[in-house]
């Protein structure tokens, strides 16, 4: 398959670095928002607090971060 130029003489990203940019936008987006979440969450209703709070919020956003991630180069991948 040949690679498509584009009008500067740039080439396209390949579907591999479409799919790998998508996850990490995906993964940033998740990360924010299981910070929000995670945060709320822990104080609110769990009454977290110290080193208690930051394991737990920071196990929210790794888990909201793959998720949406892993959604986003899914997503990217079928645009390929």
């Amino acid at each position: 398959m040949p690679v498509t130029v584009g009008p500067y003489g740039q080439s396209q990203p390949s579907c591999f670095d479409r799919v790998k940019m998508g996850f990490m936008m995906g993964f940033a987006v998740g990360m924010a928002a299981g910070a929000l979440f995670g945060t709320f969450s822990c104080l609110r209703e769990i009454g977290m607090r110290g080193r208690e709070l930051m394991g737990g919020v920071g196990k929210t956003m790794m888990q909201s971060g793959g998720t949406f991630g892993t959604f986003m180069a899914i997503g990217m991948g079928i645009r390929c």
